[in-house]
């Protein structure tokens, strides 16, 4: 009985033994499965093995995995994603030279044998024997071919990949198998073609297109004899042969591979020994790969299609589809990205909030009307460098979308309670008494027949921002000065429930995806949304009442092999919110906001804007949002963890005592709209006559969403108890309220820092200042 050597490994002998049996083996079974009079051979193939009857159209055409190719509106390149980076060329793009290298090293005699080269197995066997090891393989090019579409197939599964590569009886003859019928309905040069499209040549390069690119930085068709031979050599062992990180071990198999080549008289040995000594000449490119290559600060935007793609029905019916087709790539994606809007968005955040600042900004214009996305961008960079101070999270979207637990809008809610009022009726020269100070108006309704219902034992209560704020105000002064007694008095008169309706209707949701919560507190702005949630909202008014869901992708063409075809893509649904008198009105109220009131420092001079400024409780959060005819946008600016109030702090190289909706937001706003609208025309609103009432004063430097107080009510009120500053759960109550003042109590609980991504503190009473 044969020994076993000490390692337990085979001895050179058995070894050999082993490889003849095997290759015996198979050829025998490829006798009998090729040629019917070897029937034995047939039915013992097929006890062991599947029957294969005809060619799986993915060997003929393999689905390769490819880049992706994200474009802004004008086909700029935005940047390029992919699990493969590969560029499928035919073979009249690849260079001749590089054509001989790969067949002269891996299987001269490609182009005499059929699939199995049995002159090649027994030259193997008889050199692994000589060298008491395995020194030589024995797979045809085509046999290879086959293995690498079954390891393609398997994607970055480390399950399948295994099973793709495993050193089984039955897998070798499936391969084999297949190998004869490739040879038979391919032919040998799209065989060749294929196989260089699909190997894997190091450096994350798929196919020699991508590799020319990534160590040359020239197309494949351009690779001469001694850059051809280089890359040929890789493919053996990508990680060996890597001449990025082993600039000699490369050369010694490039030159090994050159003298194969004029070895079996593909060049000269003149011209060998000539490459021999030329130096390797890289040229190498960066991979290119991701969000994270975006231009123009389009990382978010970027991201934020890849999440469209793989949460979109349309783009097949479960999530495991989406991502396939998203994985194999090969998409070109026109997107409806706006470059001059991008750019000025980009531009105006760098200049206003500095990416190290302690809290972060973001901005997202969209077109009324389309719903179209024109632009995306934030201070803190895309990427997972924290000490560069990167993120991932994208603070201009919902949480499902890849974005944080949003932000409280505060005083920006104020125009969405508006237009519910008016659309039910209301005179827009409606006054109210509008105090200083008030207790929220109990019982207030709610959706479903029933009631909100203040804590009579502790009534919430809210302030303005200023105490020389006391009415009686009508609707357009209010509005001007945000204040926030006016619109609770008001969202008490209507009911909670149109309002609740309105919002929907506008698009408006929670970004954390929970349902609004019911308490009159909502006028303020406690509900945290996200900034593409309100540009979209606010488009609404702009386009004279038709909402249009937001939609970030114009087109899509896909490559399969040679073929493309367009996929089906996310349209935008629109549907009318409210009447073009609603809306009209609400761009009258808002344009009074940037001409004399709290949003003037975002106006945007002979250029008709409207908008509204927001400032959240304890100036966690500080927003504006505007909108002229062609574009609405939305800028919000806070810490994005809610730890750090803009009290005493400097944004931008710029200190402030307090942050104002209209001081940081509101500038930033200007810019970025003026850029993005330069050049396009400047259409008026269709504006209504709404008569001045009410009480004039000085809108002063906030947007009245509350004075002082402390955030604690809003969690208060959600379990059903009294908090500090807090309403009781009561009958029906869903919400917490507020206490007035100027003083920021001790919150009677805490919450761990790290709890909630992008949320604010619990405020669900006061709202926000004024601007």
């Amino acid at each position: 009985m044969p020994k076993k050597r000490s390692g337990g490994g085979l001895s050179p002998t058995q070894q050999a033994a082993k490889f003849l049996g095997v290759s015996v083996l198979a050829g025998a079974v490829l006798a009998g499965i090729a040629l019917p009079a070897f029937g034995a051979l047939g039915l013992a193939a097929k006890g062991s093995v599947e029957s294969f009857d005809e060619l799986p159209t993915n060997l003929k055409t393999p689905p390769l995995s490819q880049r992706t190719t994200i474009l802004d509106a004008d086909g700029g390149q935005i940047a390029t994603v992919y699990s493969r980076d590969r560029t499928v060329v035919p073979l009249t793009d690849m260079s001749p030279y590089m054509q001989k290298a790969i067949v002269a090293i891996e299987d001269s005699r490609f182009y005499q044998h059929g699939a199995v080269d049995l002159k090649g197995v027994l030259r193997a066997l008889n050199k692994n024997v000589r060298s008491s090891g395995v020194a030589q393989g024995a797979s045809t090019l085509t046999q290879q071919y086959v293995k690498n579409v079954f390891v393609e197939e398997a994607g970055d599964d480390p399950t399948k990949v295994a099973q793709a590569t495993q050193q089984t009886l039955g897998r070798k003859i499936k391969e084999l198998k297949y190998a004869i019928q490739v040879e038979e309905e391919l032919g040998k040069k799209k065989i060749l073609e294929n196989y260089l499209n699909i190997t894997f040549f190091g450096e994350q390069a798929y196919g020699v297109e991508a590799a020319a690119q990534r160590y040359f930085s020239k197309p494949a068709k351009d690779l001469n004899l001694q850059e051809s031979a280089l890359l040929a050599g890789i493919v053996q062992s990508p990680s060996r042969y890597d001449p990025v990180n082993d600039e000699e071990e490369a050369t010694k198999r490039r030159n090994t591979v050159l003298a194969r080549m004029a070895e079996v008289g593909d060049v000269s040995k003149a011209e060998a020994d000539k490459a021999m000594k030329a130096p390797l000449g890289l040229n190498t490119s960066r991979p290119k790969n991701g969000c994270i290559t975006a231009v123009k600060g389009a990382g978010f935007f970027c991201d934020y299609v890849r999440q469209v793609f793989l949460t979109d029905p349309v783009f097949g019916k479960t999530s495991e589809a989406r991502a396939k087709v998203w994985n194999q790539g090969g998409l070109t994606i026109r997107t409806t990205l706006d470059p001059q809007a991008q750019e000025s968005a980009q531009t105006s955040i760098a200049e206003h909030v500095y990416k190290s600042d302690d809290v972060a900004t973001a901005a997202t214009i969209v077109q009324p009307g389309t719903g179209k996305i024109l632009a995306m961008g934030q201070s803190r960079p895309y990427g997972i460098d924290v000490k560069d101070h990167q993120t991932t999270i994208n603070l201009s979207v919902n949480q499902n979308m890849g974005g944080g637990a949003g932000y409280q809008p505060g005083s920006t809610f104020k125009p969405i309670v508006a237009a519910a009022a008016l659309e039910g009726g209301m005179p827009a020269t409606k006054s109210y008494s509008s105090p200083y100070e008030m207790e929220y108006p109990s019982p207030v309704s709610i959706c479903g027949g029933k009631n909100w219902r203040n804590d009579p034992a502790k009534p919430a209560k809210l302030t303005n921002e200023d105490e020389s704020e006391h009415g009686p105000y009508s609707m357009k002064e209010a509005t001007a000065k945000s204040v926030n007694t006016y619109y609770v008095q008001m969202i008490s008169d209507i009911g909670i429930c149109p309002v609740v309706d309105m919002a929907k209707k506008m698009g408006v949701s929670r970004a954390d995806g929970g349902k609004i919560v019911q308490a009159p507190s909502i006028a303020l702005g406690t509900q945290e949304m996200s900034p593409l949630t309100m540009a979209s909202a606010y488009a609404t008014f702009a386009s004279r009442g038709m909402y249009c869901t937001p939609v970030a992708i114009q087109s899509i063409t896909q490559t399969v092999g040679n073929q493309k075809k367009s996929l089906q893509v996310p349209k935008s649904t629109c549907s009318r919110a409210m009447s073009r008198t609603t809306a009209d009105t609400v761009s009258t109220l808002l344009k009074g906001v940037v001409e004399d009131g709290t949003g003037q420092e975002a106006g945007l001079g002979s250029r008709p804007s409207a908008g509204k400024t927001g400032t959240t409780d304890s100036r966690y959060a500080a927003w504006f949002v505007g909108y002229t005819p062609n574009m609405a946008g939305a800028v919000w600016v806070g810490d994005p963890a809610h730890k750090r109030r803009m009290i005493n702090i400097t944004i931008g190289g710029v200190p402030h005592d307090k942050v104002y909706g209209g001081e940081v937001p509101g500038p930033i706003w200007r810019d970025m709209m003026t850029g993005a609208l330069q050049g396009k025309p400047a259409p008026d609103f269709n504006l209504v006559n709404i008569p001045d009432g009410g009480k004039s004063k000085n809108p002063g430097n906030d947007d009245g969403n509350n004075g002082g107080g402390t955030d604690t009510g809003f969690i208060g009120g959600l379990v059903g108890g009294t908090s500090t500053g807090g309403v009781t759960g009561g009958t029906d109550a869903s919400t917490g309220g507020t206490t007035g003042g100027t003083t920021f109590p001790t919150p009677t609980f805490s919450i761990p820092d790290n709890l909630f991504q992008g949320t604010s503190n619990g405020n669900g009473g006061r709202g926000g200042r004024r601007g």
